[in-house]
C-alpha cells in the first residue's frame, strides 16, 4: 500500500507518495500562479509554507483543451483545473539527501498550445527504478506563453522552463538527485524546447547533457515574424496584443483567440522565437554558428511523423501543397526539385505526411546533427522505423511504459518488449554516463552513424543521405 514520504525543499516541506520501489511527489509549485499582474508576466517564485504541502496528487495544467483525440498515436494528456500550472513532479528511488542520483527533467510536447506533464505516459517510476531521478513540468501554452505582447516579456513559456530548471538546481538534492547530473530532454514541441534551451545561453549551466525526440521549432523564427503574428491577431480579431488587452479574458476567450490565428499555412505560430535577448538568434543558427551550448546531445525522429493513420481515407492534396510545405521551411527551388525526384511516384497523401515529417522533423534534425559533427561535439542520432513509426509512438518504449494507458492504441498489439529494453537502456545509459552504450557510436561528419531503433535495432551509417543532402543545402533566407 501507498506511504506517505516527507522531503524539504527550499520554499518548505512536501508530503508524497512511496509506491511499490518509486517516491512521487507531485503538484509541486515552481513558480507562483499565473493569474492577475502575473499571467503576461515573468514567472515569480513561491511564497514559502511552514505546513507540509500536499503533493499526492497532479497539479493544474495550462492545457485548458486536449488536442482531439484522434488517430492511433495519440497521448492520453489531461487537463486538471485550477491557476497554479506552474508546477512540477518529482519520480525518485531515494528522496533523501547525499544519494547524488543523475537527474532528467522532461518537458512535454503539444505545438506548444497543448500537452500535459500530468500523462501516464511521462510516469517516472521506470527511471527510478534505474535509479535516475524523473521530474515533469508544466509551463504556459499558446498566446500566455508565447506570442509577443507590447507590455510582457518575450517567451515566457521560455522563462518558465529556466524557472524549473532553476528551481531543479536548487531543491533536486533534497529528493536525492545531483544538481550537477541534470539532463533536460522532450519530445516534439518538448524536444524543441531542449534545443531551444540549448541556443539560450541564460540556460546553460543548468543542464549538462540534452535528449530531443522529434524536436520541432519555429520556422521562421525571427522576432519579425512573430510580432507579425501579434499584429495578425489584431487585424483579425481587434484585439491588441498587449497584456492589459489580454489579462481579464476567460480561458475561452483567449482560446477563441489562438484559434484565430491557427490556419494550416501558420505552422508553429505560437512558439518560441528568437528575440534577440533571451534567445539571440534562431534555434538552427546557433547550432551553425557554435554558439549553442555544447553539451552532449542525443536527438533523433521517427520514420512518419505525420503521416495519416492506416486504413484512413486518402484526403486530396491540392497541386503544390507540398512545394509550398518545403519552400515554408526554407528550401529553395533546387533542394525542392530534389525532394520531389526522391518522392516521385508515391501517394500524394503519404506525399504530404512525408514533406511534413522532413519540413518539420527529420530535415532540421538532420542539419542540427551535421552542424554538431562540424563542431566535433558528442551528438548521437536514431531513427525510429519500427511498426507505424508516427508521432510520439517511440515515446513509450524510451520510457518502457508499453503496459500504460492507450499505448495499444498507438502501437498495435504487442509491441516488443525487446525494443523498449534497448531503447530505454540507451536513454538510462545515457543519462547516467552521457553515452548511450558501446553499440551506438557517435554521429560524426566522418560516418554519420545512426541507431535505427526497430524489431532488432541496428547501426547504420548514413542511411538518410538522400534527405540529408537536400536538408543540409543552405536555406533561402526568409
Amino acid at each position: 500500500m501507498p506511504h506517505s514520504v516527507l522531503a524539504v525543499t527550499s520554499q518548505g516541506p512536501v508530503l508524497g507518495t512511496w509506491q511499490h520501489t518509486t517516491a512521487r511527489f507531485l503538484g509541486i509549485p515552481y513558480a507562483q500562479a499565473p493569474v492577475g499582474e502575473l499571467r503576461f508576466a515573468a514567472p515569480v517564485p513561491p511564497e514559502p509554507w511552514t505546513e507540509p504541502l500536499d503533493a499526492t496528487r497532479y497539479g493544474p495544467t495550462a492545457q485548458r483543451r486536449p488536442f482531439i483525440l484522434d488517430g492511433p498515436t495519440t497521448i492520453p494528456e489531461p487537463s486538471i483545473p485550477g491557476d497554479g500550472t506552474l508546477n512540477l513532479n518529482v519520480f525518485t528511488p531515494d528522496p533523501h539527501p547525499g544519494a547524488d542520483l543523475p537527474v532528467l527533467v522532461w518537458i512535454h510536447g503539444g505545438g506548444y498550445v497543448a500537452g500535459s506533464a500530468a500523462s501516464p505516459w511521462y510516469d517516472g517510476s521506470t527511471f527510478a527504478r534505474d535509479a535516475i531521478v524523473l521530474v515533469s513540468l508544466g509551463y504556459r501554452l499558446g498566446i500566455e506563453g508565447f506570442l509577443p505582447l507590447e507590455d510582457a516579456p518575450d517567451n515566457r513559456g521560455v522563462l518558465d522552463w529556466i524557472a524549473a530548471l532553476t528551481w531543479v538546481r536548487d531543491n533536486i538534492e533534497a529528493f536525492g538527485g545531483d544538481p550537477g547530473k541534470v539532463t533536460v530532454a522532450g519530445q516534439s514541441a518538448g524536444g524543441g524546447a531542449v534545443q531551444t534551451l540549448m541556443a539560450t545561453p541564460s540556460a546553460h549551466g543548468l543542464f549538462r547533457a540534452a535528449i530531443s525526440e522529434s524536436g520541432a521549432v519555429r520556422s521562421p523564427q525571427h522576432r519579425r515574424d512573430a510580432l507579425a503574428d501579434s499584429a495578425r491577431l489584431t487585424e483579425i480579431t481587434g484585439v491588441p496584443a498587449r497584456a492589459a488587452a489580454l489579462r481579464d479574458l476567460t480561458d475561452d476567450e483567449l482560446l477563441a483567440l489562438q484559434d484565430a490565428l491557427a490556419t494550416p499555412e501558420a505552422g508553429l505560430t505560437l512558439a518560441p522565437f528568437a528575440d534577440g535577448e533571451l534567445i539571440p538568434v534562431p534555434v538552427p543558427d546557433a547550432f551553425a554558428d557554435g554558439s549553442a551550448a555544447s553539451v552532449p546531445l542525443l536527438l533523433g525522429f521517427t520514420e512518419r511523423e505525420f503521416y495519416p493513420p492506416p486504413g484512413s481515407t486518402p484526403t486530396p492534396v491540392p497541386t503544390g501543397v507540398v512545394d509550398a510545405v518545403l519552400t515554408g521551411h526554407g528550401l529553395g527551388p533546387e533542394a525542392v526539385t530534389a525532394y520531389a525526384a526522391l518522392r516521385e511516384g508515391t501517394d500524394p497523401t503519404h506525399r504530404i505526411g512525408q514533406a511534413l515529417t522532413d519540413a518539420i522533423f527529420r530535415g532540421p534534425s538532420l542539419a542540427l546533427a551535421e552542424s554538431r559533427a562540424h563542431h566535433e561535439l558528442p551528438t548521437w542520432l536514431y531513427h525510429f522505423t519500427w511498426g507505424s513509426a508516427a508521432h510520439c509512438v517511440e515515446i513509450p518504449f524510451a520510457f518502457d511504459l508499453l503496459d500504460a494507458e492507450r499505448v495499444t492504441a498507438a502501437t498495435g498489439p504487442h509491441p516488443p518488449q525487446s525494443l523498449a529494453d534497448a531503447m530505454h537502456g540507451a536513454w538510462v545509459a545515457f543519462v547516467r554516463d552521457l553515452d548511450p552504450g558501446p553499440n551506438w557510436p557517435r554521429y560524426t561528419d566522418k560516418r554519420r552513424t545512426t541507431m535505427v531503433w526497430d524489431t532488432v535495432p541496428e547501426t547504420l551509417d548514413d542511411p538518410l543521405s538522400a534527405e540529408r543532402r537536400i536538408w543540409t543545402t543552405p536555406p533561402t533566407t526568409p
